[in-house]
């Protein structure tokens, strides 16, 4: 079907309300009270870590960050100042010029599988559209897309089988509500305001209040909306994600497009038999229809809900840049730990150059990562939050963009997770010979029973230990068994996990 037709059919059935007789073998219907019963897949609870990346042609200048491709339009933004001295005026060298350079050479899906599972990731996809309106599968909505233009490759579908290949889950992500206002589409001094190019920059958005975050004037038009929800059926259609995940800003798109695109995706995967989940920043898809997701953050406590927490394994960037600001192997594992006992996953971003390799200390932080898994993953997969999620002087804050890259966790500050009948004790650094763990004293501790054994995972046999009123104190051994967070299983306690 032509991509004209396509937006046409889709704005025509916006204006149509959906009733269950349309689809018999629909149990949801497009509407938050249908939506809401879907809940929570078991096996993204189990899963705990997944990992995505930002790959696109702002990959290409290697500058500031993912929001290159609008800042450089910017005027007195570095971006801007950066752009036209390095590639000269935007009316001749625009974003559109840097997809050549895209190339995606040297890209290998099942090496880039390989070193996820690698990792530890039971999750993993690409971002298949960023803000900047370059789609990485062949959508027949626009053709500023991977398949046509750049590398020329189908990237999300050499992914998909990658990754599926090798047991993880597939997911996918969208960001394209961004590109309502975007670029300067009204600006006819620079080539984002040519209409020979809307296909990559969008229609004229009308000025620059057209970017508000929530109130953008003038709203997306229906055409927009309806490419908008057209390129997430393509993907869930031609790919069957086990997970789509959205970027925040999804309330400029009108509701019926959100309750009918995640009632397509809900019905189209019992189709498939598979159970699958979306998530959503800032509740703009409800609790219940999708996970909530926090960007860069992540909760101060243990929640009732699933939850998920987006980051970037660099600090300052979510594409490649030069320099580049990796975080450490353990800042990483002390955060999913963290993330792990309030009841949330870590979904990583990592950031591949433009010719599909991925940089050598990114490469090395994620191995690390696996390694450490390799040896504790007793503690992560599968678990459940304990009664309380730890203790400890480094406190977290919860919400959006909190991370503070000055903060290290301590040997004091301790997390709690728990399988069956194991309670898991994750000391954040190593203490020496001794751990003391004041929440499992006998005054304080949340559950009855006796405590009946004490090891270290990876460590030699059971271990010494003493409990009073006042903390439960366990002997170490000379050894490390691994590095950055140390992991003891305790058995004897009763009724262990966290209820509501």
């Amino acid at each position: 079907m032509p991509a004209r037709l396509l937006v046409l059919r889709l704005c025509c059935l916006a204006l149509l309300p959906i009733r269950p007789a349309q689809a018999a073998d629909a149990p949801y219907t497009a509407d938050w009270d249908s939506l809401v019963k879907h809940g929570e897949p078991e096996w993204f609870d189990q899963a705990k870590f997944g990992i995505y990346f930002h790959w696109s042609a702002f990959s290409v200048p290697a500058f500031h960050n993912e929001w290159y491709s609008r800042n450089m339009y910017v005027k007195g933004s570095k971006d801007h100042k950066h752009h036209l001295a390095t590639y000269g005026p935007l009316d001749k060298s625009g974003y559109k010029d840097f997809i050549p350079k895209f190339t995606a050479e040297k890209f290998d899906a099942d090496a880039w599988a390989d070193l996820f599972v690698r990792a530890g990731a039971r999750f993993a996809g690409p971002v298949a559209e960023h803000a900047d309106g370059f789609a990485l599968w062949p959508t027949k909505l626009s053709r500023y897309n991977a398949a046509q233009m750049g590398p020329r490759r189908d990237l999300v579908g050499e992914l998909e089988k990658a990754i599926r290949k090798r047991g993880l889950k597939f997911i996918a992500t969208f960001h394209h509500q961004w590109l309502w206002g975007w670029y300067p589409t009204w600006d006819k001094g620079v080539d984002a305001g040519d209409p020979r190019y809307a296909g990559l920059y969008g229609p004229n958005a009308g000025g620059p209040n057209s970017f508000r975050y929530d109130k953008p004037d003038p709203a997306p038009t229906p055409a927009f909306c309806a490419a908008w929800e057209g390129k997430v059926r393509e993907v869930v259609e031609a790919y069957k994600p086990d997970l789509i995940w959205f970027d925040s800003r999804l309330c400029i798109i009108p509701e019926p497009y959100r309750q009918r695109m995640a009632a397509h995706y809900y019905n189209q995967a019992r189709r498939w038999g598979r159970d699958v989940v979306i998530t959503a920043k800032k509740i703009e898809i409800p609790r219940g229809a999708a996970i909530e997701d926090l960007e860069r953050g992540r909760m101060d406590k243990i929640t009732p809900f699933k939850w998920l927490n987006d980051d970037s394994i660099d600090w300052k960037s979510w594409c490649h840049t030069e320099p580049a600001y990796v975080k450490s192997p353990d800042t990483l594992v002390d955060e999913l730990v963290d993330i792990v006992s309030k009841n949330g996953n870590l979904l990583l971003n990592i950031t591949p150059r433009p010719d599909g390799t991925i940089p050598q200390p990114v490469v090395d932080a994620l191995l690390e990562m696996g390694k450490w898994l390799g040896v504790n993953g007793e503690a992560i997969y599968a678990t459940k939050p304990f009664r309380v999620f730890g203790e400890g002087p480094t406190q977290i804050k919860g919400g959006h963009f909190t991370e503070d890259p000055n903060k290290k966790m301590t040997a004091q500050d301790i997390r709690f997770t728990v399988k069956g009948d194991a309670l898991y004790a994750v000391l954040l650094d190593w203490p020496g010979r001794q751990a003391v763990i004041k929440t499992l004293g006998r005054s304080a501790c949340p559950v009855q029973g006796e405590i009946e054994s004490i090891s270290l995972l990876g460590g030699p046999g059971r271990l010494a230990f003493t409990r009073d009123d006042d903390a439960l104190t366990v002997t170490l051994p000379d050894n490390k068994p691994c590095d950055h967070a140390f992991v003891l299983k305790i058995t004897g306690l009763k009724e262990l996990a966290w209820q509501p």
